[in-house]
C-alpha cells in the first residue's frame, strides 16, 4: 500500500531544502532528516489544501541492492509500517522527513528494520 499522495514529498527543491535545514538522526541501517516545512516550495505542486502538513520521502540507494524490486519491497513495508501506526493528529505536524537507508546486509531482517524505524521515529519526536 502507497503512501497518500498528500504525504509525498516531489521534485529536488524539497529534497535541497530537507538537506540544508534538518535536524539528523543517525542509526545502523538508516539516517532520519527532518525539517520544519516550508509550503512554499511546494505550490508549484497545487496541492493547496496539505500544504503545511506531515510529509515524508523514503530514498534507498542502489548500494543497497541494485534490483528495483527489492528496493520497493523495502519501501513499501516501511510505507506500510507508517501506515498503520500512523495517527491522523500528527498529519497536522509542520515537518518533512526523508529517510535515508544506508547499504548493509540487515535489510532482509525486516523485524531489525522496522525496529529501527520505529526507534528512530520516537527518538526524534514525530509520534509520541
Amino acid at each position: 500500500m502507497a503512501l497518500p499522495k498528500a504525504m509525498r514529498l516531489k521534485g529536488h527543491r524539497p529534497f535541497d531544502y530537507i538537506h540544508k535545514n534538518s535536524v539528523k538522526y543517525y542509526g545502523k541501517l538508516m539516517t532520519f532528516k527532518i525539517a520544519r516545512s516550508n509550503p512554499k516550495i511546494l505550490l508549484s505542486h497545487k496541492n493547496i489544501h496539505s500544504l503545511n502538513n506531515f510529509k515524508i520521502a523514503i530514498s534507498i540507494s542502489k548500494k543497497v541492492s541494485k534490483k528495483a524490486v527489492v528496493r520497493n519491497k523495502i519501501r513499501r513495508i516501511l510505507q506500510d509500517y507508517l501506515l498503520k501506526n500512523f495517527r491522523q493528529e500528527n498529519n497536522h505536524k509542520p515537518y518533512w522527513l526523508l529517510v535515508n537507508l544506508k547499504t548493509s546486509n540487515s535489510h532482509n531482517n525486516k523485524i531489525e528494520l522496522l525496529k529501527e524505524f520505529q526507534h528512530l521515529i520516537f527518538k526524534s519526536g514525530l509520534f509520541k
